[in-house]
């Protein structure tokens, strides 16, 4: 395969489509970054377990739903991107417990269980991304995490294969999300900020989850939604391009408050400025580029940790190519 291949991928059986040589700022909420080799949207589950069982065991293969939580670097991904929202996209009540593909996004989610009468998932309409992702980071917002709502979850594997998994098969911290018996467990300081692009090797990705939610009250849910949707409009920069918070959070304290102390609010690197509106946040101002956007991090990074002694690390996936220039 190469860029100059036609954007319509025919294969015995596969009904989804494959593109090349794919601008990622289209699939980022950056809106900034290079270009992955191939891009293959499923039409369905079914479509992408057969996807799996015709690629090469070592092609590396990247999970995206909305690009939330994601910087490609200028130089771009030399691998398949599988884009999972709009392709895995199921969501319906499995008896008393709600099941969502990974393709599905939070605020939907939110929403499909409040109209069927559950509560408890109101948080998922402050995660700007896709259930996928969120499983993967263990991610959460307004004090809940992802992996409180899961009974089991269902996993792709390389080979094609579905599995079901409960959550005692990982071990769930802070935004870390990884199987017990892979012997590679991160541990509380452990960077993950330097990622090649062959760390995609994985042996498996979630493609679905069954969420233990409580029966509720639907109009108290729904004001509730509005609620939380009415707080991240006031208090993130959801106007500019944007991928959520950076930094995780270090014990005991606010990643937001040690940035802002520092003097970092509207700190401009290029066309990526610190957030005037929310510090843990990273904005595009102005046609930033990917490289932009991860020095300005390692910027705020190395100052926190010369005026405080705290190394923020950071929540964002940085992946690809770094562009050669000289």
């Amino acid at each position: 395969m190469n860029m100059n291949e036609p954007a319509q991928f025919i294969a015995e059986g596969l009904r989804g489509e494959m593109s090349f040589d794919v601008d990622m700022r289209r699939h980022t909420s950056w809106r900034a970054g290079g270009r992955a080799k191939r891009m293959y949207r499923a039409a369905d589950l079914a479509d992408l377990q057969l996807f799996m069982q015709q690629t090469p065991a070592d092609e590396p293969l990247m999970a995206v739903g909305l690009g939330s939580n994601l910087l490609v670097r200028d130089g771009g991904f030399h691998g398949t991107v599988l884009l999972m929202h709009g392709a895995l996209s199921e969501l319906r009540m499995d008896g008393e417990q709600v099941y969502a593909q990974a393709g599905v996004a939070g605020a939907k989610l939110a929403r499909f269980a409040a109209t069927n009468n559950y509560c408890g998932a109101e948080f998922f309409v402050g995660i700007p991304g896709t259930l996928g992702g969120m499983l993967a980071m263990n991610a959460g917002c307004y004090g809940t995490e992802t992996w409180e709502k899961v009974q089991r979850v269902q996993v792709l594997t390389r080979r094609g294969e579905l599995l079901e998994r409960t959550p005692e098969a990982y071990e769930i911290g802070y935004r870390h999300v990884l199987r017990r018996e892979m012997g590679n467990v991160k541990r509380e300081g452990e960077d993950l900020f330097h990622l090649s692009p062959f760390t995609f090797h994985q042996e498996e990705f979630f493609s679905a989850a069954w969420l233990g939610l409580e029966q509720g009250d639907v109009d108290a849910a729904r004001l509730e939604i509005k609620a939380l949707m009415e707080k991240r409009s006031a208090t993130q920069p959801l106007h500019q391009p944007n991928a959520g918070s950076v930094f995780r959070n270090p014990l005991g304290g606010h990643a937001a408050k040690l940035i802002e102390e520092c003097g970092l609010k509207g700190m401009r690197i290029g066309g990526a400025q610190v957030s005037e509106k929310h510090a843990n946040f990273i904005v595009n101002a102005d046609e930033a580029t990917a490289a932009d956007i991860e020095n300005l991090i390692k910027e705020v990074r190395e100052t926190v940790n010369s005026q405080t002694g705290i190394d923020l690390y950071p929540e964002v996936k940085i992946i690809g190519e770094y562009v050669n220039h000289e």
